[in-house]
């Protein structure tokens, strides 16, 4: 008797059930075994190992260093604080130069451009190969959290779309290259998500976002799109063009198994109205931290969209609170900083967050502050930037705030608002804030949508409602269309997939923006 050859749709559906039966094998394996506290102890102990022969190592003795009982207490009292242009300028800048063993063994080949919103315009940050690893393994993981989601075992057989930067790098003096991360990333998928990549390695190494969005947008009614990853704001954008291009009412109408939506880089509540709008059906989300310097922690349950760190993946973890006591008005670190390791934290405390990881980062300043919600899970939510704050009296005004407000004014005046940013002003003796928010339809009464973002961040923050009865004027607000943000981001040549509009403006930042607002006659 012939040996019988299931149809496609059947061997489709068996692939699918199998990937479905090796992520829950996955998650059963990687259930850790060790305390929070012990597998940082861990991570620290073999970072510093692995170092001690590279030029760090041996300035700070971390063969010596790693030996010591009290681990993390020396460790903190034998290395500085250090925010990125401290260790460029010292290290980083030499691995740059090519050369070997300055911050990890061996030469880095590549490095991640930052998208420059804050700080120094174009930071190269270090992705060696052992972070590469570090990377997949913790997208894996996050892979692994799938199943908790209810999804249908076709689910896990269908397409991935993920919009990022261009995987087409910049080849540098040394040999080594440069780019997004999702570029890098891009360049080489994981062999387990090969298959499913869309828009692929082609499409993605085109180095014009117009390019790669026209190509998606051509491309797109050949995928069976189910789950989508990337920053909001840019995935947002391209449905929008597939909508538009191929007279869509939404894009469930091309895709109609898209079910998961992975996002990362900034908030994803404030986006959610507009988001949503391009939907027939809602969509499971799933929120990550994936910065160039780490993926830091992923959405590992349905039940919250807080975000697991991972503890022993390449990344040792310090908490500085974010307070008066430990940063001075720009967001520095004052010397002395009191830094505490996860044994140490509490809920609801804002933390800046320190790295030290197999990337060559050693005690660094990433510059966003996170806010545990649960510390027996270690989960957290990132709750602002050191520098992406307001303060110009006083008022202490997080990002935080200023998403939660913005949420609640949506809500009342059933706004979709897709951007915003907000900068200080001084008008004679006082102070004030200008919002520059983006959304399809501005309110019909602007002085009510200013009363309630007013009354909501009085709500949120206590110090601005105590300024605002003192030295802080009510706050401005211009609205401006969508397009406007990505005119800029395109103007400056961030119109990439990868950069973010920042939520707070300063200096000549906010200078230039104005200028450029000024120039468009708005």
């Amino acid at each position: 008797m012939p040996l019988k050859i299931p149809h496609l749709p059947a061997v489709q559906d068996i692939t699918s059930r199998l990937i479905k039966r090796s992520i829950v094998l996955v998650q059963k394996i990687d259930q850790p075994r060790l305390s929070a506290a012990a597998q940082q102890r861990q991570v620290l102990r073999s970072l510093l190992r692995r170092s001690a022969a590279t030029a760090i190592g041996k300035h700070y003795q971390f063969g010596q260093l790693q030996k010591n009982k009290q681990l993390f207490a020396a460790y903190q009292q034998q290395l500085p604080i250090h925010d990125y242009d401290s260790i460029f300028n010292q290290w980083w800048h030499r691995s740059l130069e090519g050369e070997a063993d300055v911050c990890w063994p061996g030469s880095v080949r590549y490095f991640a451009l930052s998208s420059g919103t804050a700080g120094a315009a174009s930071k190269y940050i270090p992705v060696t190969f052992a972070m590469t690893r570090a990377m997949r393994h913790a997208a894996l993981r996050m892979f692994a959290c799938l199943p908790k989601y209810n999804l249908p075992d076709s689910f896990f057989g269908k397409d991935w779309l993920m919009i990022g930067g261009s995987a087409s790098l910049q080849k540098l003096p040394t040999g080594a290259y440069a780019g997004d991360l999702s570029g890098i990333n891009a360049g080489r998928p994981p062999v387990w998500v090969r298959r499913y990549y869309k828009p692929g390695i082609a499409v993605a190494r085109l180095p014009n976002w117009d390019q790669r969005v026209k190509a998606i947008v051509q491309q797109a009614p050949k995928w069976d799109v189910a789950a989508m990853m990337g920053i909001p704001s840019w995935v947002q954008l391209t449905l929008e063009h597939i909508i538009a291009h191929h007279k869509l009412d939404n894009i469930h109408e091309l895709w109609p198994n898209l079910q998961v939506f992975a996002t990362g880089g900034v908030a994803f509540e404030p986006y959610r109205k507009s988001f949503e709008q391009l939907l027939r059906e809602p969509l499971h989300y799933m929120d990550s931290y994936l910065a160039s310097e780490g993926f830091v922690a992923f959405q590992s349950r349905p039940d919250t969209p807080a975000m697991k760190m991972v503890l022993d993946n390449g990344i040792f973890y310090e908490f500085v609170p974010f307070n008066d006591d430990n940063f001075d008005d720009e967001g520095m670190p004052k010397p002395g900083a009191q830094a505490l390791t996860i044994e140490d934290v509490e809920s609801g405390v804002d933390y800046a967050l320190l790295l030290s990881s197999c990337a060559g980062a050693w005690r660094y300043l990433i510059g966003d502050t996170v806010r545990f919600t649960d510390v027996a899970r270690q989960e957290i939510i990132i709750s602002g930037r050191t520098k992406h704050f307001l303060s110009v009296c006083g008022e202490h005004l997080s990002v935080d705030n200023m998403n939660k407000a913005i949420m609640q004014v949506e809500q009342r005046l059933n706004l979709a608002i897709s951007e915003f940013t907000v900068g200080g002003i001084k008008a004679g003796g006082h102070f004030g804030h200008h919002w520059y928010v983006g959304c399809q339809q501005p309110p019909a009464d602007s002085r009510l949508f200013l009363q309630l973002l007013d009354q909501a961040l009085m709500d949120v923050n206590d110090d601005y409602k105590a300024e605002r009865s003192a030295m802080l004027d009510a706050p401005k607000v211009t609205f401006l269309p969508v397009q406007v943000f990505n005119d800029w981001q395109r103007e400056r040549g961030r119109l990439n997939g990868q950069s973010k509009i920042p939520r707070v403006m300063k200096g000549s930042q906010l200078a230039g923006w104005q200028h450029f607002l000024e120039e468009k006659n708005i």
